[in-house]
């Protein structure tokens, strides 16, 4: 552009900082207005005056609302964010957590348990090393911080008697030297803050009065003589009952310690009302809450959700519990006390153990929560669906719950607000699975496909359980090629078949009469590790033998029946399945559609040593091979392989083979002594 020389350039002026260029459009914006026209006149751009000024309009606009915007602070994660907006996922990779060493990637499920636990197990073994040798992890190079990752359990430093001591083991969870400090503070005549105490009455009651384990400490278990000193110690690897959560016992240092003190106020209650509920001594929380409310005070949010969640545990009745929760409820309402999402997800929950009540009392429930403002999580709608659509019922319910809830949650990214949200998709697809209903299936997923909602499925088992579900929803009600393009997109890279699930796809491909598919999806059945499970592997065998193709589909079920051999076999490295009359008979019958003669022969050689009798269809199969082949020879081996067996068919394949082969003397006598044979009795 020509700028005019008694003004400044608008090119000189970029440089400076950016109020500079809004001052300087505010002060030659109508001069550019003015004289638009004449500065591009001179140029052959074809530009006519109405274009000039809807030009100058645009101009005008622009120049009397000139908004500089501010800085933009980018955070460190914005190249890589950036980037992955860039690519799509690939359906043929494995899942991301194990793409750190693609040599160790698992194949099959076996191998995905195996991997996921060493994974597990490694992280907590290397945390626990780190925590119990802090001192050689003083110094942190990661960049940004990742405390998570840094020394959880540092040495004490303060050994006085002190609070300051007493916060620091706190802290540091030592609930044992916590507790034993306490004491020496209390008879040292040391007062100590009621904070200090709130947190301690904490930490005693979430622990249940011991020290928190490590998640990877070795259970030392000792080997005892007869009379004699500890000679070694082992290692016990953790059994069932090392899960069990610890009880509440009765008088322990939380009830110890909330006894002595001179005063109790409403914080202190909450920390052992809490604690009683989480280690289940639902009938001494309530107690404990009835002396608070003699004492005048006034519970808190966090203790009314508490005995909320236990009050199915304290009644026996229906219609008892509900009383009980209604009751709370009205407590909150009376003492002031707002009630927040856990509130009313945890009403919910405990209404899935009121029986006939629970529906009508679930519906209002959700809608008081959104009255009172409070937007509901995936949590609350995963209780919601339970309520209405129990597991395991012959009941089938319709889907109208379920139709309301994903209207509401279309297009909706979720952030985890309670330990239970990640329960909802796989209860959502359940639902949708008992009642054989793809279209809500469909909407189920494209909701986990929104944003980053996948992280809401759960461990590596839930995911597991909800894409077999729907993958179990799509073999039932979706056409084949529909079947196979989501197979392809979801294995390996979120889902790993059982052998259930491939039973499945195989039951679809038979219903689709696309039995041609079957060597692919032997390969990967061979691939996930489930060509040991004899059951699937006789599925597949009974379809590809089934029926009759044309040849080049025939042979390509001859080649599969042969790699199945190799698994009977023991060819492939692993345990081998044992051979059954079926098996054996089916495999034969795929080689013989094939022309594969030889191949053929040696499987009724198996039948031979492995003790199994061949179905008599099965060897007039064979002899019309060998009559088209014009093997007399192997004609006769056949009939004398009958009579090993003792088969009633025995007469009647020799009489067939002295009619249709040209056989020598020696073979005919044979062939005619097994024809004049008797018929075993039954």
């Amino acid at each position: 552009m020509v700028c005019p020389s008694q003004k400044p350039s608008v090119c000189n002026n970029m440089a400076a900082p950016s109020r500079h260029v809004g001052r300087y459009f505010q002060r030659n914006g109508r001069f550019l207005l003015n004289n638009i026209e004449q500065l591009w006149g001179h140029r052959s751009f074809g530009w006519t005056s109405a274009v000039l000024q809807q030009a100058a309009e645009a101009l005008k606009e622009s120049t009397e609302t000139v908004v500089i915007p501010r800085k933009k602070t980018w955070s460190k994660e914005a190249v890589l964010e950036a980037l992955a907006l860039t690519v799509g996922k690939d359906p043929t990779a494995y899942p991301y957590q194990f793409q750190d060493d693609p040599y160790l990637s698992p194949r099959t499920a076996v191998e995905f348990k195996m991997y996921s636990l060493s994974q597990e197990s490694g992280r907590s073994a290397a945390k626990y090393f780190i925590n119990s040798n802090p001192k050689f992890f003083t110094k942190d190079f990661a960049e940004p911080h990742i405390p998570c990752l840094m020394p959880e359990t540092v040495p004490l430093l303060l050994e006085e008697v002190s609070e300051e001591a007493l916060k620091e083991r706190i802290n540091l969870r030592k609930v044992a030297a916590a507790v034993d400090l306490y004491d020496q503070l209390l008879q040292a005549g040391t007062a100590v803050s009621m904070e200090t105490t709130h947190d301690l009455l904490n930490l005693i009651s979430f622990y249940c009065d011991r020290d928190p384990v490590q998640d990877s400490e070795p259970q030392l278990e000792d080997m005892e003589g007869s009379g004699e000193e500890v000679k070694r110690k082992k290692a016990t690897f953790p059994r069932a009952a090392d899960f069990i959560k610890p009880t509440w016992k009765e008088n322990n240092n939380a009830e110890r310690i909330f006894n002595l003190l001179p005063e109790r106020d409403t914080l202190c209650y909450s920390a052992l009302i809490r604690g009683m509920v989480m280690h289940r001594a639902y009938a001494k929380a309530f107690s404990l809450y009835t002396d608070m409310l003699n004492n005048r005070l006034t519970a808190d949010v966090h203790t009314f959700n508490a005995l909320i969640s236990a009050a199915p545990d304290v009644r026996d009745k229906y219609n008892e519990r509900w009383e009980v929760i209604t009751d709370l409820l009205n407590q909150m309402n009376q003492q002031n006390v707002r009630p927040n999402l856990l509130t009313f997800n945890n009403v919910l929950k405990a209404l899935k153990r009121c029986g006939f009540l629970a529906k009508s009392h679930a519906v209002h429930t959700l809608k008081e929560m959104k009255a009172v403002g409070i937007v509901p999580s995936l949590a609350s709608y995963s209780h919601l669906l339970s309520v209405f659509f129990k597991a395991g019922s012959s009941v089938k319910s319709n889907t109208d719950i379920l139709q309301q809830v994903l209207s509401e949650l279309v297009g909706t990214s979720f952030t985890c607000q309670d330990p239970d949200d990640a329960s909802f998709f796989m209860t959502a697809m359940r639902v949708c699975v008992e009642n054989k209903d793809l279209e809500m299936g469909y909407k189920v997923q494209s909701l986990v496909e929104v944003g980053d909602n996948w992280r809401l499925l759960g461990d590596s088992y839930q995911q597991t359980l909800y894409y077999g579900r729907f993958f179990s929803l799509l073999c039932m009600m979706e056409h084949f090629d529909v079947v196979l393009k989501w197979y392809r997109k979801l294995v390996p890279s979120s889902y790993y078949p059982n052998p259930q699930g491939m039973k499945e796809l195989l039951q679809a491909m038979d219903m689709e009469s696309r039995l041609d598919l079957l060597p692919t999806i032997w390969k990967d059945i061979c691939t996930l590790g489930h060509d040991n499970k004899s059951d699937l592997v006789e599925e597949m065998l009974s379809l590809m033998s089934r029926d009759q193709h044309s040849p080049e589909i025939q042979e390509s079920f001859a080649v599969c029946a042969l790699d199945v051999k190799r698994v009977f076999s023991g060819d492939t490295g692993r345990p081998s399945l044992e051979w059954s009359s079926s098996s054996l008979s089916h495999i034969t019958t795929l080689l013989l559609r094939a022309n594969k003669t030889q191949e053929a022969w040696e499987m009724l050689e198996l039948f031979k040593s492995n003790n199994r009798v061949p179905h008599e269809q099965l060897l007039e199969d064979f002899l019309s091979v060998c009559h088209s082949n014009g093997s007399s020879k192997r004609a006769v081996e056949l009939v004398q392989l009958s009579s090993t067996f003792c088969l009633s068919a025995t007469p009647r394949l020799a009489k067939r083979a002295l009619a249709e082969f040209d056989l020598t003397e020696d073979q005919r006598a044979i062939l005619s002594e097994l024809e004049s044979a008797e018929e075993p009795s039954d």
